[in-house]
């Protein structure tokens, strides 16, 4: 056990982001000595195999506030520059759409 310890530190948060055929993971981690990082993982699946690719970014405390000014200064030049639609992707919409319509049909016998 103490060597995977090493390797993969033990996650102290969780946050799953689901984007179109993409998802991201914020999850935040613990050094041996308790400090937290975060690492950003963005996992895709390849079409050719359907293969899951992770790409991971290991964001250090240190680093917090360099890091969001950069991503802020970032987005908005792109929203300056260019309309930008967010896409909402609330799979509960469908859910309940389908559970009402599903309501609207009385069979008679």
């Amino acid at each position: 056990m103490g060597d995977f310890d090493n390797r993969e530190r033990e996650e102290v948060f969780s946050k799953k982001v689901r984007a179109g055929k993409r998802t991201y993971f914020f999850d935040v981690k613990a050094t041996r000595s308790n400090d937290y990082y975060i690492t950003l993982t963005e996992s895709k699946k390849r079409l050719e195999d359907g293969v899951f690719v992770k790409h991971k970014i290991f964001l250090y405390k240190e680093d917090f506030e360099k890091f969001a000014e950069g991503l802020k200064d970032t987005i908005e030049y792109i929203k300056a520059n260019q309309e930008v639609i967010e896409k909402r992707y609330e799979y509960t919409e469908i859910t309940e759409t389908a559970k009402e319509s599903a309501d609207d049909f009385s069979f008679e016998i």
